[in-house]
């Protein structure tokens, strides 16, 4: 069973039905208990990074989230689920992440308008094309996913980065360290490409 984070955020129904359409049911829960028995767990939203790692908190979902990254079960957060798997994001200093991948989130620094809006090419790094999650998706050619953001992963070290995107210079996109993975993009707004992202996150077995 696949357990989508509900922590009152925006795009989580979307997620789940992104999910059904290519095939793999998932329920839609605030429950810690819960989350904590998911098979797999995905913490999608958009949303603001201070809110929502306070409500993580007070709810107990954050602790579910990190005992099920720990148990060595598949986590994968989409836009604001993946900058919450940082420790720290300049949306808002001080405000604490759950600190599952090495970095931090920063705000675009370009003169091009943010957010950043629209589809965008995604590169893989090495690590990425080896990956069993990302790495066959590029069997089809160049691939494309649909961004909404304002901020991103940054300072990643390399045995992290999976994918890179560009928006007034390089910004990573897909991040990734054992049975945890984060995608900067939106798979529930990139047709193809993101059922069949998510269908190979569905099929992980790290």
């Amino acid at each position: 069973m696949i357990a989508v984070v509900d922590y009152r955020v925006n795009n989580l129904r979307s997620v789940v039905r992104a999910l059904e359409a290519g095939g793999h049911p998932a329920t839609l829960t605030g429950d810690p208990d819960l989350v904590r028995r998911a098979d797999r767990v995905l913490v999608p939203g958009v949303g603001h990074f201070a809110r929502a790692s306070r409500t993580l908190a007070e709810s107990g979902l954050g602790d579910a989230i990190r005992d099920a990254a720990r148990a060595g079960r598949p986590v994968l957060g989409i836009c604001l689920g993946l900058q919450l798997f940082f420790a720290e994001s300049e949306e808002e200093p001080g405000a604490r992440g759950l600190d599952l991948l090495p970095g931090r989130v920063r705000r675009f620094a370009t003169d091009l308008p943010v957010p950043h809006v629209g589809w965008a090419e995604v590169t893989l790094t090495p690590r990425g094309a080896a990956h069993p999650v990302t790495g066959p998706l590029a069997a089809g050619g160049p691939l494309f996913y649909y961004h909404v953001h304002s901020f991103h992963p940054a300072d990643v070290p390399d045995a992290a980065l999976l994918a890179t995107g560009d928006y007034g210079g390089p910004f990573a996109t897909i991040v990734g360290q054992g049975n945890v993975l984060g995608v900067q993009f939106h798979p529930e707004k990139s047709q193809r490409a993101g059922i069949e992202l998510l269908a190979r996150f569905e099929a992980w077995a790290p």
